[in-house]
């Protein structure tokens, strides 16, 4: 499926279940896409709990470029395509979140889009090396629970856990949570069933 935006197309790939209980729509970080390891996981783990799954590549992405750019224009660009995905599934609670800059994306825009949750998948703290410029304030702003997943060597650090509901930090994990992405979608999965 295919959605138009101020910055170009959106590509979103959907697995759906019978009777879904809720939409889970993910994303991806600034250089990778919707087939990290991770995200592949969490849709596994969503499904089998009842959720459908979309995964969205960014219109900045399927434009070729690798960083978002103006956050106030990436956010647009993401509320078109929930407004889409919302239109699909009327009436279907709707749990957003994404790895990396896509989980910020994902507590910026909740509750503009009318989002239930947010899953906060290797959420980029601070940029590496760089503590004093912390992004605290995007999980805290989310205005709905927000499930965070990071790994405990994480160069863009590990947020606190009074700044979301639920802090997971899996051991050995870096910030690409490939080590065991099954413990990350099994995780999500618990999550997820307080939404539906």
């Amino acid at each position: 499926m295919e959605v138009m935006t101020p910055r170009g197309p959106a590509l979103v790939e959907v697995d759906e279940v019978d009777d879904p209980r809720l939409l889970l729509v993910l994303t991806h970080g600034s250089a990778g896409g919707v087939d990290a390891p991770d995200l592949l996981a969490v849709r596994d783990a969503a499904l089998g709990v009842g959720a459908s799954v979309a995964r969205v590549t960014q219109a900045f992405r399927v434009a070729g470029a690798r960083a978002p750019g103006s956050a106030v224009r990436q956010d647009e660009a993401w509320e078109i395509v929930l407004g889409e995905l919302r239109a699909r599934w009327p009436g279907l609670p709707v749990v957003q979140g994404g790895r990396s800059n896509g989980a910020r994306v994902a507590c910026r825009t909740a509750k503009a889009v009318g989002a239930a949750a947010v899953v906060a998948l290797a959420f980029p703290l601070h940029p590496p090396g760089k503590p004093e410029r912390s992004r605290a304030d995007e999980l805290r702003g989310a205005g709905v629970d927000v499930l965070v997943v990071n790994g405990d060597r994480d160069p863009f650090g590990v947020p606190d856990a009074a700044d979301a509901a639920r802090l997971v930090v899996l051991p050995g994990e870096g910030h690409d949570l490939k080590k065991d992405p099954a413990r990350v979608g099994e995780v999500v999965a618990e999550w997820l069933i307080h939404y539906a």
